[in-house]
């Protein structure tokens, strides 16, 4: 069978079960589907992936990277398919958007990243090595499954690792679909099986069973807090990429159209299910009217307080009111969230033309949608004092998890300020948040960005151990 039928095989088994059918070749009840790197239990899939990644750590460099240039080609030949089946499974985000974060791949690091450092004097010389880890277990999460699968991938594989992803059950049939065909193409092209592995059924008792492991060596988490959580009681390392509430200050320096273009083109992006993307806007009160008018002018419709108030009640129930209309301990309806702009706007009771990427409105500090990390193409637009304010509201809303930060503003001292203030992961000065993980802008890009374990973005190096070697000076002499 062909690489391209094997495709075609398993995308039309996957929409079938999408669509709650049955395909012919599977009428009689079966095992769970298994192959190409998919196994029925956890036990199978960490073994497999085990005896794999010793042939990985002892390939060279250059062969690693031939398995890395063939996760990034196919996730740019099957782009549009994979993002369509995303998008059906999980009902989240926007099609287009889901294809450019699979082309954008491309920019994933790989072997290109590792290294070794060297040093020497007169007494002998020190090689520092990375070394790989083994087995990683990797969970990923329902807002970019197969994005995020192969972005750790790239990295943990260029590295010398292999791994097991353990898929959010809302994206888990596109998470095995894509692993199938990259171990089917990996295996052919180098000879190598199940680099990359995953269980037929996802759950949260499988994802239990890869931190509890005793063959996987290291966890990197990519989800929500109780997930991280779980995953740090397992007793190995944890690399976790956790929750972010991005906030944005806008000064009176700021330009104020590239500002409102900016934050338009974060904060819709795949309808704001980024943990970058922009969710709440500080703008100083001096310039607040004029942003407010630049907002508009780049396309993105504003809700009069009424219809806030209506999105707000559709969007959030409430433990204990607060001192306002929207204010208080708010939770997200999942209803809502990754939404496109005119179910929101329904919600809202307003009507917006199909072409709106973005809806935004004047809100209190104190704001579920403000507070919250809601992931909705709606944005809280916050007016303040001055910068400080803007900065001290920032803090609050951003609740230290230390993700990512934006500012928009001329006055280096206030870019300066804000940035040492968030101490943020990523922190962004006069661009959309993409420009953190490389759009139109020389930073790289992962789909794992570990803000409370302090690693950043992941990298191969990352998922490497340090191997210091000694050879004392009497080698050097032979040498």
């Amino acid at each position: 069978m062909t690489q391209e039928q094997l495709i075609s095989e398993i995308a039309r088994e996957v929409i079938a079960r999408l669509q709650g059918q049955t395909p012919a070749a599977a009428a009689a009840p079966a095992a769970p589907n298994t192959g190409d790197g998919v196994f029925a239990t956890v036990d199978e899939a960490v073994k497999a992936a085990a005896a794999a990644q010793v042939k990985v750590s002892q390939m060279s460099l250059p062969e690693r990277g031939r398995i890395v240039a063939i996760i990034r080609r196919l996730c740019a030949e099957n782009s549009k398919e994979w993002a369509r089946i995303e998008l059906e499974e999980t009902g989240l985000g926007r099609l287009d958007h889901k294809i450019e974060k699979l082309l954008n791949v491309r920019h994933v690091l790989g072997v290109e990243a590792m290294r070794s450092d060297v040093r020497s004097d007169s007494t002998g010389l020190c090689i520092i090595e990375h070394a790989p880890w083994g087995v990683i277990g990797m969970v990923l999460p329902a807002t970019h499954s197969v994005p995020t699968m192969a972005s750790n991938a790239i990295n943990v594989i260029a590295s010398g690792n292999a791994a097991i992803f353990s898929p959010h059950p809302a994206g888990a049939k596109v998470a095995a679909l894509a692993l199938r065909v990259m171990n089917r193409a990996i295996e052919q092209e180098t000879g190598v099986a199940n680099v990359i592995t995953t269980m037929a059924n996802a759950s949260i008792r499988a994802a239990e069973e890869v931190f509890h492991h005793p063959g996987i060596a290291l966890l990197c988490v990519t989800g929500g807090p109780a997930v991280v959580r779980a995953a740090a009681k397992s007793g190995k390392r944890v690399i976790a990429a956790g929750p972010g509430n991005p906030p944005v200050v806008v000064d009176e320096t700021a330009d104020l159209d590239n500002a409102a273009r900016s934050i338009i083109t974060g904060a819709s992006f795949d309808n704001n299910l980024l943990c970058i993307a922009e969710k709440e806007v500080f703008v100083v009160a001096s310039v607040f009217d004029a942003f407010m008018s630049a907002m508009k002018r780049a396309g993105a419709v504003e809700l009069n307080n009424a219809a806030v108030e209506r999105l707000t009640e559709a969007a959030f129930t409430f433990d204990e009111p607060g001192k306002g209309k929207g204010c208080g301990r708010g939770h997200v309806r999942k209803e809502l969230i990754g939404k496109d702009v005119s179910v929101l706007a329904a919600a809202a009771g307003v009507q917006v033309s199909a072409s709106t990427p973005l809806l935004f409105g004047e809100t209190v500090e104190d704001h579920a949608f403000v507070q919250e990390e809601q992931m909705m193409p709606f944005v809280p637009i916050v007016k303040v004092r001055d910068v400080n304010a803007g900065i001290a509201a920032s803090l609050k809303a951003e609740h230290n998890y230390r993700h990512t930060a934006i500012i928009h503003s001329r006055n280096l001292d206030n870019v300066t300020r804000m940035a040492r203030a968030m101490n943020t992961t990523l922190f962004v000065s006069n661009a959309a948040c993409v420009a953190a993980l490389g759009s139109d802008n020389p930073s790289y890009l992962s789909f794992s960005i570990a803000t409370p374990t302090g690693e950043g973005v992941t990298t191969p190096m990352t998922f490497t151990r340090e191997r210091q070697i000694a050879i004392g000076g009497g080698a050097m002499r032979i040498i």
